[in-house]
């Protein structure tokens, strides 16, 4: 089963690699390098990047893992974003797509999204960079992350673009508030990254008392990890894996299947994953058919009204362009 995004075809259900190098405590290079070919192997040719994910090594182990398999892959990366910060300058653009197309061993990246919108550069000044990128023949299709309704519709007057990636789940809905419409009615793919809650939905998560100094969940993911708010929202699994027993499936496969469920061939979704196991549960949940009435049950289950805590810290809200729901649960 495969997607479109702009003129490149993907597998429905893509594979995130931040995973493979960091994120959430240490990862194990010879372990990495087998779930990337054993991806390809099952049928995932989607492989999703960036520039800052494992201060470049993430990029590298691709490169170094998969050059020889080059034409067997959709391969996505981002710019924008450092180690150092947030940097949209059409000169950072520029230096950062020579470095990675060194690390990943490719003359081009089929998708380069801006990680993240510099609120000093003017979308319309990062965007075309990338747009220069596109026509010396170093980048396919341009992309989009974490941004508003508003900033894409900017971008579309330099450039197409063909895919925006933002977190989307059952529990983190904020796409929801003018983007997934925007991408609708844009023909703009749509790509959700954590489509799994950082493993909540996949039933593997813990509080930020069981997880590594450097995992996520305890930086910058925290408040919904934190003991009491992590408590609260264990509640909704109990009849979450209910109704992922009536399909004989995994929690982790309700959840992607509720994704590429819920509108007509436009949201590919990048989970991520050390485990070999659950990357081909993750693959199968393509091809799981939900009803109707499980949609819409499991989207009143769990959305942002009834999960306790915001989805980042406040100072790494403060840096995201997308819309907010300003309804949603802080509590």
């Amino acid at each position: 089963m495969s997607r479109k995004i702009g003129s490149l075809s993907v597998s429905a259900i893509g594979l995130g690699c931040m995973n493979i190098s960091a994120g959430y405590g240490p990862a194990d290079e010879s372990e990495s390098e087998a779930l990337l070919h054993e991806a390809l192997d099952i049928g995932i040719n989607f492989l999703d990047t960036a520039f800052v994910y494992g201060a470049g090594h993430s990029e590298t182990l691709i490169g170094k893992s998969l050059s020889a398999k080059r034409d067997r892959y959709v391969l996505a990366s981002k710019c924008g974003l450092s180690p150092q910060g947030i940097d949209g300058r059409p000169e950072t653009i520029r230096q950062q797509c020579e470095t990675s197309l060194q690390r990943l061993q490719t003359d081009v990246i089929d998708l380069y999204y801006l990680h993240r919108v510099d609120p000093n550069v003017p979308i319309e000044e990062s965007v075309g960079a990338m747009s220069e990128l596109v026509r010396a023949g170093k980048v396919r299709e341009i992309g989009l992350s974490e941004v508003s309704s508003d900033t894409l519709f900017r971008a579309q007057t330099v450039h197409p673009v063909a895919a925006v990636q933002s977190e989307y789940s059952l529990w983190s809905r904020t796409p929801e508030y003018g983007m997934l419409e925007a991408c609708q009615s844009s023909g703009v793919a749509f790509v959700p990254f954590s489509p799994l809650g950082r493993g909540f939905l996949a039933d593997t998560a813990s509080d930020v008392t069981q997880l590594d100094s450097k995992d996520l969940r305890a930086t910058i993911a925290r408040p919904r990890f934190e003991p009491e708010a992590f408590a609260a929202n264990e509640k909704l699994l109990v009849r979450f894996r209910q109704i992922a027993m009536d399909y004989s499936c995994t929690t982790a496969q309700l959840a992607l299947a509720w994704l590429v469920n819920i509108q007509d061939r436009r949201l590919v979704p990048i989970p991520g994953t050390r485990d070999s196991q659950h990357m081909r549960d993750n693959a199968e949940a393509a091809f799981i058919k939900l009803d109707d009435s499980t949609i819409q049950t499991l989207d009143a289950l769990i959305n942002d009204s009834v999960v306790t805590g915001s989805r980042y810290t406040a100072e790494r809200m403060a840096e995201a362009d997308s819309e907010e729901d300003v309804t949603s649960n802080q509590k």
